[in-house]
């Protein structure tokens, strides 16, 4: 099994760099927008997974490829520059954790907590509505809710 503690400490570092520079341009709310998009991306498309992840794709190429997605999607500026720095710098394998380390930050910022539940079937507005409550009363501070389906878990939730 590999050791992701170095990757997870790469996307650490590199996510709270893009933190402060998109804070301090005022462009937290679009670079974090552009990164979900990002996130939902990479979750829909085998392709793009295994260009992030492969090693033996080169810099070069994942930059011009994270470019044209970047392009396509119409990130903001510091996203755009963000992705090709990562891809340059031979790290785009790190980029969920960028990610997922990007999104805690944004949500501390906003004084918000960051739940992922993962259910056997889709929850309702309602169940969302309601877990959202619960969460709130027991954590004290709005939880932003990402929900994903896995009808191999068992016993509801995970």
């Amino acid at each position: 099994m590999a050791d992701d503690s170095k990757a997870t400490d790469v996307g650490a570092r590199y996510a709270q760099a893009l933190f402060e520079l998109a804070k301090s341009q005022g462009d937290a709310a679009a670079v974090e927008a552009d990164l979900k998009s990002l996130k939902a991306m990479r979750a829909e498309s085998a392709d793009l997974r295994t260009l992030i992840g492969s090693a033996v794709i080169d810099a070069e190429t994942k930059g011009r490829c994270l470019a044209a997605i970047a392009d396509a999607a119409q990130f903001a500026p510091t996203t755009r520059k963000f992705l090709g720095l990562v891809a340059a710098n031979r790290r785009a394998n790190a980029l969920p954790s960028m990610i997922y380390a990007f999104e805690k930050l944004a949500a501390e910022d906003r004084g918000a907590v960051s739940a992922e539940v993962t259910t056997v079937l889709p929850l309702t507005a309602a169940q969302t509505k309601a877990l959202a409550a619960s969460l709130r009363m027991a954590l004290g501070k709005d939880p932003e809710i990402e929900t994903k389906v896995d009808p191999a878990i068992l016993g509801g939730l995970k």
